[in-house]
């Protein structure tokens, strides 16, 4: 089981502020840009909405809270899903599933934040369609 180190760490050089969140088994890693939100780095970055957000809980529910020029882990070491499909109008899981060449089960499986009936994706929201289920560490679903 990986130990997770998270940190916030601001660090100023030459008058400008960058936000560094250390992650202990990151492989991958972004800095944010003006404007950036979760379900754009999410899609252009090739990682799951639920994935960007169980490994950098620093960043609120809304996506409200990143910087500009701040470093977030796109993938932990062993739990990283790059194989992805941004939600569009009238996708169901479903079809999201058969497009990819996967089981439902999988896609679930590997989306935990997607409740079994599939009623909760959005426009938008990036999930992951993997062809293997990714072992997430410590994932709690309410």
């Amino acid at each position: 089981m990986l130990a997770f180190i998270r940190a916030a760490l601001v660090v100023a050089a030459a008058g400008i502020y960058s936000v560094v969140r250390a992650q202990t088994g990151c492989e991958r890693f972004y800095i944010v840009q003006v404007g950036d939100t979760c379900n754009a780095i999410s899609a252009a970055q090739n990682v799951s909405t639920f994935q960007l957000a169980l490994i950098n809980p620093e960043i609120d529910p809304l996506c409200d809270n990143l910087f500009a020029d701040e470093q977030i882990c796109l993938g932990i070491a062993g739990e990283d899903c790059e194989t992805v499909h941004v939600v569009q109008a009238g996708d169901s899981c479903a079809n999201i599933a058969e497009a990819a060449g996967i089981q439902l089960s999988t896609l679930l499986a590997n989306n935990p934040n997607v409740n079994p009936i599939c009623t909760n994706i959005g426009v938008g929201e990036v999930l992951c369609t993997a062809n293997v289920t990714i072992p997430y560490q410590n994932v709690t679903v309410v």
